[in-house]
């Protein structure tokens, strides 16, 4: 058994019913029994975004599974295609973004595949919530903790806003 910690982002549509949608999914890939841990959502100003593109929710997730992480990318693609994203432009609005951050004690570099996430150590936006779930986790080729990493984020991202957990009722305007 593996734990492997996905990034889910939203910023078209009804955000939190992507999100929701997104986690019901993963939880139906994830090792039956084992703890499905979920941050909390913030919302967050779009990173490397066009111009004018809607803010984002964003949370992070992190379950147990028995398959590669080349498997668990095809799946995450597979729950994305379900949800209505279609993949266009790099950086596009979307309604469902999935992202694989890690796979165990897993380091690759494959051309559509780069384990730990290549910039995920750079992201407020990932770091908070991962942060929220995994404090004490240091990933594979790093030194400092998901806590330590993001003490020490030097990033002009601005203030992330915490709303809720990705099960609790909406408590915010879309």
């Amino acid at each position: 058994m593996t734990r492997a910690g996905l990034a889910l982002g939203s910023n078209l549509g009804d955000r939190h019913a992507h999100l929701q949608a997104a986690l019901r999914c993963l939880r139906a890939i994830a090792i039956p029994g084992e703890a499905v841990l979920a941050a909390p959502i913030y919302q967050t100003a779009p990173h490397c975004c066009p111009p004018g593109a809607p803010e984002f929710l964003n949370t992070v997730v992190e379950i147990a599974y028995a398959g590669s992480a080349r498997d668990l990318l095809d799946h995450s693609r597979a729950i994305e295609t379900t949800l209505g994203r279609t993949r266009s432009t790099r950086n596009a609005p979307r309604n469902i973004d999935i992202d694989l951050l890690y796979h165990g004690t897993e380091w690759c570099n494959h051309a559509d595949l780069i384990l730990p996430h290549p910039r995920l150590s750079e992201r407020r936006f990932v770091l908070q919530p991962l942060a929220d779930i995994r404090p004490e986790l240091v990933l594979p080729g790093h030194q400092l903790s998901i806590a330590e990493l993001l003490a020490n984020l030097h990033s002009t991202e601005p203030p992330l806003v915490r709303l809720m957990s990705v099960n609790a009722p909406r408590r915010y305007h879309p």
